[in-house]
């Protein structure tokens, strides 16, 4: 803690960091502004985090012990993951979209003892009833949902002072399952005090020069169920920053919010930007962006050309990074990225980064293989799951990987090819899919693609394009021409897609996740493919 705390010394704003300590300090701080725009201060959170400890705690939980969600971007979200940061509990926040059966999993297999939903999502929170045996006692709900108490009936009583005997807590967030059931990414929890780990919970911010207060103001524009939303938004918290909450994603709503409050950073994907630029230039300049300071992308390859118009837009606030729930990973700054045009940077000072063959032999710059990672310090386990946690890893040396494929240039510069299970192999040619989408997003009837490999009898698979048209487009013969003349001046021959489909609403989550096996797996029905 000492070394810590000389460390934050030397930062400034560093000698007041932490959520609880903030609130202390300074209670009349605004902390959250709901996407409902009604607000909260840093006091008034703090007194809900501590009400919910104590009343998790008069439930009978213990530290190690299990708290999962299904909630929308709300107060309650994000008190519920600061009472469990702050008395040594899991907190698994479910994705909202899932239904019944697929919630009860999760539920179960994290062992939960406290179990937390939203009037929001009551018919499927109704579902999982009859498959858990989380007790009638220990379910809640924002709102009325039969068979959970109400919300207010876990912290009604409860002192909203801080608690004894604080010890911190973590997520457990599950993986997607695209392939399989998904699995929990559990770590072992640390011991120490919250507001020790408050101050070494910051260092990613630092590596994108974003300081402890300093009037910073963070826009959470997707769902607090995604890993890297809900941390950026609590590390915001322990830092002293104020936390905008948006709802259903929009990208004027967005440019409101920047506007409104002056925001100065944000954690984004690639498909907010495309959705920004696709806005009329008019709706565009309505609004003030000049407060932006950092925003941060990941989740995906951003195309090119899309990232070089939002630097044009934006200025030098677009900063990239690439990483894994499992941690580790890369980051890049935009004058950095203008010399290298589509990287994702280079690795943490905390982290190692490889690229290697299929038999494990690390490769040279300018060949592509699996990407590995590790960070000093962290480990992880897929909770029960050693098989797949064996899997991930690369012999007994700490390195995992999440089947990313791509390669280093000679000047140590990552750069990202695909998914290892959506590469297309094209008469035993590798095509990445990634390349040829952001080629796609160009054209301007495009409002969203996916490329997959679909059957073909001769070379194995061929190239198979699925568009979401932009308004004032029409599926016909005419569009699928004009873009396939696009696309025959943008890359060699073996790229064009064979065949385009399409469709009016293409699957992806708030953040951005695109679930392309739901478009790829009808081609492949009673076929096998061999990724």
């Amino acid at each position: 803690m000492s070394d810590s705390g000389d460390f934050w010394s030397q930062i400034p704003g560093g000698d007041l960091i932490g959520f609880w300590r903030i609130a202390e300090a300074d209670p009349d701080r605004l902390a959250v502004v709901d996407p409902d725009h009604r607000q909260m201060t840093f006091g008034d959170l703090a007194g809900l985090t501590n009400q919910i400890v104590h009343g998790l705690r008069a439930l009978g939980l213990e530290v190690g012990d299990q708290v999962t969600t299904v909630l929308p971007n709300s107060f309650e979200q994000v008190a519920v993951c600061l009472a469990a940061f702050q008395a040594g509990f899991y907190v698994t926040t479910v994705n909202w979209h899932l239904v019944g059966p697929e919630i009860a999993y999760i539920v179960n297999d994290s062992e939960t003892k406290a179990f937390i939903v939203s009037d929001e999502f009551a018919d499927e929170a109704v579902r999982v009833l009859g498959e858990t045996d989380v007790p009638e006692a220990n379910r809640f709900a924002v709102g009325t949902v039969p068979g959970f108490r109400p919300f207010a009936d876990l912290i009604a009583g409860q002192a909203d002072t801080r608690p004894d005997d604080l010890t911190t807590g973590s997520y457990m967030f599950y993986t997607s399952g695209t392939t399989g059931r998904p699995k929990g990414v559990r770590r072992a929890l640390t011991g120490g005090h919250p507001d020790e780990n408050a101050s070494t919970g910051g260092g990613l911010f630092l590596l994108f020069g974003i300081m402890p207060h300093a009037d910073n103001v963070h826009l959470t524009q997707a769902p607090l169920y995604h890993t890297a939303v809900n941390n950026w938004t609590t590390t915001s918290l322990q830092l002293g920053h104020t936390v905008v909450l948006c709802g259903r994603w929009s990208a004027e709503d967005a440019l409101d919010r920047i506007d409104r409050y002056r925001v100065t950073q944000s954690h984004m994907v690639p498909t907010m930007f495309n959705r920004l630029l696709q806005l009329p230039e008019e709706v565009r300049a309505k609004y003030d962006v000049s407060s932006l300071r950092r925003m941060i992308h990941a989740a995906a390859p951003c195309p090119i050309e899309t990232k070089k118009r939002m630097i044009e837009w934006w200025g030098d606030s677009i900063w990239e990074y690439y990483a894994a729930t499992e941690g580790g990973g890369t980051l890049v700054g935009p004058e950095d990225w203008l010399k290298h045009p589509g990287t994702v940077g280079t690795p943490w000072p905390t982290s190692e980064v490889i690229v290697v063959d299929d038999e494990g032999n690390q490769l040279p710059p300018g060949e592509s293989g699996t990407i590995y990672m590790r960070m000093a310090g962290s480990s992880f386990e897929y909770y029960k799951d050693e098989e797949k946690t064996a899997k991930a890893r690369l012999g007994g040396e700490g390195f995992f990987t999440v089947g990313d494929v791509g390669y280093f240039d000679e000047d140590g510069y990552l750069y990202l090819n695909d998914r290892s299970n959506d590469m297309i192999i094209v008469g035993g040619v590798n095509i990445y899919p990634a390349e040829i989408e952001g080629a796609l997003h160009q054209h301007e009837a495009v409002a969203d693609v996916a490329v997959f490999g679909v059957p073909n009898e001769d070379v194995g698979e061929e190239i198979k394009a699925v568009i979401e048209l932009r308004e004032g487009w029409e599926p016909v013969d005419g569009t699928t021409e004009s873009i396939m003349v696009f696309v025959r001046d943008q890359m060699a021959k073996q790229k064009w897609p064979r065949s385009i489909d399409y469709t009016t609403e293409m699957p992806r989550d708030p953040n951005g996740k695109l679930y392309k096996r739901k478009l790829r797996d009808p081609y492949w029905e009673g076929r096998e493919r061999s990724i």
